[in-house]
């Protein structure tokens, strides 16, 4: 059978797209080689949803938006508390949130705005895993008794030194890392001289979904009523169960 030829040409550009094919490689990677990993994570993530614990996410920059993809989410648990704080989000100023995460001592100030459990668990995620406040809120979880989880960078981690006094980056810390293999710089291409194409979204929100479903399912298996979001933009369904439930210890629901 013979495709027309507007078909062709289209398939033919389909295929020639450079960052879809590099998104392609970047998902496997990240699968590949941390299988046991992600496993361990979504067991975590399992007993949260077993034991009625709560999974704090935390990041700045960009990075928050990682966490934030675990919050309120059509589809996504109930049971997720996102430590935002706009003193690290851009909306208030890109370069003044790129200084804010640097400075040592405010990672506590959030921390102490949230209802948080030694039995909890909590994602950090940080790129460069070098900055002060996402490396304060791994050792202030890891005082509490929190298991902790990274979502960073290996080899951007290893290529510079930390920005904080002890000299310790996210990785050191964590009780689990999943690397996002995202390489320094963040980009994928070469445009111009330049290097483009940015990964450690994409990476970050595939890894947090990967893990969170993979709980879901580890969950059910062992009888667990499921604390699933509906869209609020489908009649018929309501999620003020879950949110009676759960605003007592999730501070912006």
């Amino acid at each position: 059978m013979a495709f027309p030829i507007h078909s062709v040409i289209f398939i033919s550009i389909y295929f020639m797209f450079e960052y879809f094919e590099k998104i392609k490689a970047q998902l496997d990677r990240l699968v590949k080689g941390q299988e046991a990993a992600i496993h361990q994570a979504a067991k975590w993530v399992a007993d949260t949803l077993v034991h009625d614990r709560i999974i704090h996410t935390f990041g700045t920059g960009h990075s928050h938006m990682i966490g934030l993809e675990l919050f309120v989410r059509a589809g996504g648990l109930a049971n997720v508390n996102a430590m935002l704080d706009s003193i690290v989000m851009t909306a208030e100023g890109a370069r003044r949130s790129a200084e804010i995460e640097r400075v040592p001592g405010l990672a506590k100030i959030i921390w102490d705005q949230h209802k948080i459990s030694p039995d909890d668990i909590i994602f950090v995620i940080s790129n460069s895993g070098r900055n002060a406040m996402p490396i304060e809120m791994a050792q202030i979880a890891k005082q509490k008794g929190l298991k902790v989880i990274a979502i960073t960078s290996l080899e951007q981690s290893a290529k510079y030194p930390s920005r904080h006094p002890s000299g310790q980056k996210l990785m050191d810390l964590a009780d689990l890392v999943l690397d996002n293999r995202v390489p320094s710089g963040d980009g994928v291409m070469q445009i111009d001289g330049n290097l483009v194409g940015a990964v450690s979204t994409i990476s970050g929100v595939f890894l947090v979904n990967l893990v969170a479903t993979e709980g879901m399912k580890l969950a059910t298996a062992q009888g667990v009523k499921l604390p699933i979001y509906f869209s609020q933009n489908i009649d018929g369904f309501s999620n003020e169960e879950l949110y009676g439930m759960y605003k007592d210890r999730v501070k912006h629901l």
